[in-house]
């Protein structure tokens, strides 16, 4: 798996095109953070008792988007 990889997220107004890194210190199994391009969406993710959260991030967000940044970590 790449540290840094694209990620496309579903927005309000079309997708939000960014960059997710995998956090290597994390208190979690695994983490990753999410900033869209133009810096206005911020998504730290990670991975609880096998399953994905939403740790921090920027509001207003999505509830999927957790899900589909783990889709594409995959």
């Amino acid at each position: 798996m790449e540290k840094e990889f694209d990620v496309i997220l579903t927005g309000s107004d079309g997708p939000v095109e960014g960059i997710a890194k995998r956090l290597d210190h994390s208190a979690y199994d695994e983490a990753y953070e999410f900033i869209s391009t133009d810096e206005t969406i911020h998504l730290l993710i990670a991975k609880e008792h096998g399953n994905w959260i939403r740790v921090a991030g920027t509001d207003p967000y999505f509830s999927g988007w957790a899900d589909e940044l783990a889709d594409q970590i995959k």
